[in-house]
């Protein structure tokens, strides 16, 4: 091997790329600089001469911080076990992210027969042997859903613990085995025993926890969201993106003015809209309405590879720093994507809305369609409310006519209308959180919603009439037994809650309306949300219980829904639209509802963690402003503390029982209350309050307050509180004033 051999020089990338090869052991920044005999100045360079050589593709790290050539495999690695036949074990290394396919290792244990099975993960020594690999296995670990992911950090006593990135775990765990990992990396680990017993041995370093980006690393890797595409889907969607779209079977849209309305931060554009009024003699007053759709079934072909990677993903998933996409950037963020002034390829909606703003009619054809515009929803609005640009004028105008009709439709339909607002995390260029606000609720947002509605309801009613199978999206009526629990609660605030035979949304918008206090109205609102059950995609019918519809698909975003990339297939099927490969195939018809349950798993998945990353950046926010004082509102109450939001952006902490003062606090569950045994001072959900923020741990996004003040008890008070009764009662002594003394705390 070569070796350095004059002092202040570093290595050359050769020289570098030689040890790492051939070392028979992992070979970190530590193992190369005292093989290369690097100090002071020189490990700094070091560091630098890595990062350089692993951004030009020669090097990537191992798990462990340990290098090796790019494209080959980690000296120690954790590798899962894909096959098992003929006494033939074979596995592939769990991280995998080199630009070509992950290898196949086989796997030589000891012994006559094999102790592991498929999908078994062990820790591996690995060898190149020939044109294939070898792995010894040097211990079997616990599944991924075992183990343990978080932080590493210091004790009070200097000595490394491993901190929960859930917030539910309010503990750390210590760590017996570090492996190469740092303090301050996530890592994920192994624990072994129970309680004061248990231990973490650290078996992946996933990076700095403190780092852009990690914040949402750990709920990919958390809730195990696939975040890498295979060369095979990558090459696939790149041959694919380049079919040309012949006009001879579109409709040529292309003169037709119309435009994409999204979130300024948009990543991908899958709906665009144009109306003008109806000039037929059987709609006076009524509308023709363009819903566009970005035509991924175009692209992704029923059992291609992207189309299986895509099932497995369900939908996208969205990140304040980053989209996690069902389909490859190439489609999704490029072809698909509808673009202003660019050719694309759309499944179009024909709709005709009369003057009521009921669907008259409806009809659904592929097209090429060119955007005249992609707009943020705050210049559609403020455009149509100036109304001095040409847009405005010709294009924003009669959108806005024809939503209208729409809004008057819904408004008499009255479907679940409530009031939910929408965190929005701002951050820096360099992907640091530097605020937190909430969404504003704008007429445009409104507009784009209930346009897609109809399109959603046509294609369901387009699809039953065409005999096809139809992805539904579901929302059932609320369970009785829900439906009494929020009838218990308003009870306790004085309102009744009518169960008649018929439930329907207005019933819970009638209690909402009755609440004129804008607080207390949030807090029901989330009562409401909670007595509801959860959306879902089936193929049975069963209605739309929130918006109050009977037929209702998703149709309207197939670059980031698989469900509604189903829809489109069913379409294309129903109306004849494209070859048999492109439509809906028998095996997934005959399958739907075991698709359905997955995606509608995957869809539950994502939510969780987007809601759990922006809570960590929220308390990454409010690290900084330790010892501030918020104004807060009392969403939840327990026995051991209550649960407060802040007001103005919704960052969510506990406020345990213990910081409220030395007196007992009885628990009230009916009235969701805690209530001072001497003090008469009461907490109750809905309260409004003025709490100091003491602690906001980035890792879990857990936060925790306590009262701006507390009024001291009075002695007597104080001693009344203190003094225990009953058979307690023998081990307490009086002073000479009468005063208590050897108090057990």
């Amino acid at each position: 091997m070569s070796r350095k051999t004059s002092a202040g020089h570093l290595p050359s990338r050769e020289a570098i790329l030689d040890f790492i090869t051939q070392s028979d052991q992992p070979a970190g920044k530590r193992e190369i600089a005292k093989h290369f005999k690097l100090r002071g100045a020189d490990k700094i360079a070091l560091k630098a001469l890595l990062k350089d050589m692993a951004d030009e593709g020669l090097i990537d790290s191992a798990p462990g911080r340990a290098f090796h050539k790019m494209g080959g495999v980690p000296k120690v690695t954790v590798l899962r076990i894909v096959e098992v036949a003929d006494g033939n074990v074979i596995g592939v290394p769990e991280t995998w992210h080199a630009a070509t396919p992950a290898p196949k290792l086989r796997i030589i244990e000891r012994g006559r027969r094999s102790a592991l099975g498929k999908g078994d993960r062990v820790l591996a020594r690995t060898e190149e042997a020939g044109k294939g690999w070898r792995a010894y296995p040097m211990k079997k670990l616990a599944n991924a859903s075992e183990m343990l992911l978080g932080v590493v950090q210091e004790d009070e006593r200097g000595k490394p613990v491993l901190t929960m990135t859930d917030k539910s775990k309010r503990f750390s765990v210590p760590i017996s085995d570090m492996g190469d990992a740092e303090i301050g990396q996530l890592v994920r680990a192994e624990q072994k025993g129970t309680r004061d017993r248990a231990r973490a041995y650290v078996r992946e370093v996933i990076g700095d926890a403190m780092e852009p980006g990690a914040f949402s690393a750990v709920a990919i890797h958390k809730y195990g969201i696939p975040d890498h595409f295979s060369e095979k889907v990558l090459d696939e969607a790149e041959r694919v993106s380049k079919q040309p779209l012949k006009t001879d079977k579109r409709e040529d849209l292309r003169h037709l003015p119309i435009i994409a309305i999204d979130p300024a931060d948009a990543r991908d554009h899958d709906d665009a809209v144009w109306a003008e009024p109806d000039d037929s003699a059987d709609n006076a007053g009524g509308f023709r309405l363009i819903v566009a759709i970005a035509d991924v079934s175009f692209y992704v072909r029923s059992g291609s590879a992207i189309d299986r990677e895509a099932r497995k993903r369900g939908n996208s998933v969205y990140f304040p720093d980053r989209v996690v996409p069902m389909l490859p950037e190439t489609l999704s963020a490029n072809m698909c994507s509808l673009k202003q002034g660019e050719d694309r390829a759309a499944m179009v909606c024909h709709l005709r809305i009369d003057a009521e703003g009921e669907l008259k009619d409806w009809r659904f054809a592929r097209a090429i369609i060119k955007l005249t515009h992609n707009i943020a929803y705050e210049d559609a609005q403020a455009q149509y409310d100036a109304g001095e640009t040409a847009l405005a004028k010709e294009v924003l105008t009669p959108l806005w006519d024809c939503w209208k009709l729409l809004r008057e439709a819904r408004a008499r339909r009255k479907p679940l209308d409530l009031e939910l607002p929408e965190r929005r995390i701002v951050l820096s260029e360099e992907g640091k959180v530097t605020g937190v606000a909430m969404r504003e609720r704008l007429d445009a947002h409104m507009l784009i919603e209930d346009m897609m509605i109809a399109a959603n309801v046509a294609a369901a009613k387009a699809l039953e009439a065409k005999k096809q199978p139809v992805v539904y999206r579901v929302h059932e009526t609320p369970a009785r037994e829900k439906l009494e629990a929020l009838r218990d609660y308003l009870r306790s605030m004085e309102m009744n809650l009518a169960l008649g035979q018929v439930i329907r949304p207005e019933l819970f918008n009638r209690v909402l309306e009755r609440v004129e206090d804008e607080d207390m109205r949030m807090l029901l609102t989330m009562q409401v949300l909670r007595s509801q059950t959860q959306a879902y995609y089936g193929p049975d019918n069963l209605g739309h219980f929130g918006l109050n519809l009977g037929h209702y698909a998703h149709f309207t975003s197939p670059i980031r829904r698989y469900a509604d990339l189903l829809v489109h297939r069913a379409l294309v099927q129903g109306y004849g639209l494209g070859g048999k490969e492109e439509g809906l195939s028998s095996d997934d018809a005959n399958k739907l509802s075991t698709i359905c349950e997955a995606i509608s798993g995957f869809e539950r998945r994502a939510m969780e963690a987007e809601r759990e990353t922006v809570d960590r950046y929220v308390a990454a926010y409010l690290a900084e402003h330790i010892g501030k004082i918020y104004h807060v509102r009392i969403t939840g109450v327990q026995s051991f503390g209550f649960f407060v939001t802040i007001v103005d952006f919704g960052g969510d902490g506990l406020v345990p029982v213990s910081t409220l003062g030395r007196e007992r606090f009885a628990y009230d569950e009916a009235a969701q209350s805690l209530t001072g045994e001497i003090s008469d001072t009461s907490y109750k959900v809905g309260q409004r309050l003025k709490m100091r923020l003491v602690e906001a741990n980035p890792v879990s996004g857990a936060m925790k307050f306590e009262p701006e003040k507390l009024e001291p008890l009075p002695y007597e008070a104080s001693a009344k509180r203190l003094r225990p009764s009953g058979r307690r009662a023998g081990k307490y002594r009086q002073g000479k004033r009468g005063k208590p003394r050897n108090i057990r705390k």
